[in-house]
């Protein structure tokens, strides 16, 4: 960024993301925006900005996992702020959006509260949206107000092309279930490699049975990949089948690492060589059981990339189109 950017755009950071925005603002070459955020005695918080942002590009990075409803009102008032403080346009940079998977009624009597985030975003006064691989695509049409929909896959495809050129062997791209074939078969077909389909029912919430291959892992080398692992009982299942079918290795990828109730000790137990994450989500000391096998790549150089395009009326969706890359 220009001298004059320094001055004409300014990013703030919410308390969930910190570290990545720190990484933002370093490949940006920017300083990171003065604001603070203060929790009162009976949990209220507060947001105060500490420099002029009126008339300035303003974004504020934060990602709303647990606790989410922390962190989501958090981003609220951060917008709020800026707005009140006459800020030019506000972008929230979303790297994790909680709530995505409740973007339908799949039964009678039940919200659909990823659209009711974006009305509360909205309303609390952002211009533009800026995310990372949305668990469900249309809920970029929740919003009316612009989005930009960055995936991690330039990240991913990056690490695993690496891996790849080091793994001896035949590699095989294996989708955990079918809804995320889709996704696999892009990894497969950037990388040139096959791709086999695990048929998989759930039973409940938190069980799923994996019990079936469409395809052959036999004394092959895996690569599985999803915008999320959150239980990891469907990651835990597909790993146990591929070694049952013979597979020698097993690496396992998302953009997302929620990683919520048993998902530590199923990572640990289940037969994975690599974990490998991004920092949409922060590195915590909950990552102690999967430490040896955890990769965690930033995804900090795409947000950078994106807001700089941004804030120059650039294209965004060419960024995804190159994979990213310095300016």
């Amino acid at each position: 960024m220009s001298a004059s950017d320094a001055d004409s755009i300014k990013i703030f950071h919410g308390r969930a993301s910190r570290a990545l925005c720190e990484r933002v603002c370093a490949y940006l070459s920017l300083p990171i925006g003065k604001g603070d955020t203060r929790m009162f005695p009976d949990g209220e918080l507060m947001v105060k900005i500490d420099e002029d942002v009126r008339g300035r590009d303003c974004y504020v990075v934060q990602s709303t996992h647990d606790p989410v409803n922390a962190h989501l009102m958090e981003l609220l008032i951060y917008i709020d702020t800026l707005r009140r403080a006459s800020a030019g346009q506000i972008t929230a940079v979303i790297p994790y959006f909680g709530y995505a998977r409740q973007d339908r009624k799949d039964e009678g009597r039940v919200p659909i509260t990823a659209k009711l985030v974006a009305n509360l975003i909205t309303a609390a006064g952002a211009n533009r949206v800026l995310a990372m691989d949305l668990h469900a695509a249309q809920i970029q049409g929740f919003f009316d107000i612009p989005v930009d929909h960055l995936h991690a896959g330039p990240v991913l495809l990056d690490y695993f092309a690496k891996l790849q050129a080091k793994t001896p062997g035949e590699i095989v791209m294996v989708s955990p279930d079918a809804g995320n074939a889709k996704m696999a078969s892009g990894f497969a077909n950037h990388l040139g490699i096959d791709i086999a389909i695990i048929d998989k029912r759930r039973r409940s919430g938190t069980e799923v049975a994996s019990t079936n291959i469409i395809g052959d892992v036999n004394g092959k080398t895996v690569f599985m990949v999803d915008d999320m692992i959150s239980t990891a009982g469907t990651i835990q299942q597909a790993a146990i089948l591929v070694k049952e079918r013979g597979a020698k290795g097993v690496v396992v990828a998302c953009t997302h690492p929620v990683l919520v109730g048993l998902a530590m000790e199923r990572l640990a137990d289940a037969p994975i060589d690599q974990i490998v994450v991004t920092d949409t989500i922060p590195e915590s000391d909950r990552y102690a059981p999967i430490r040896n096998k955890l990769v965690v790549l930033s995804v900090a150089e795409l947000i950078g990339e994106a807001i700089h395009r941004i804030h120059h009326k650039r294209s965004v969706s060419s960024l995804l189109q190159t994979g990213g890359g310095k300016r």
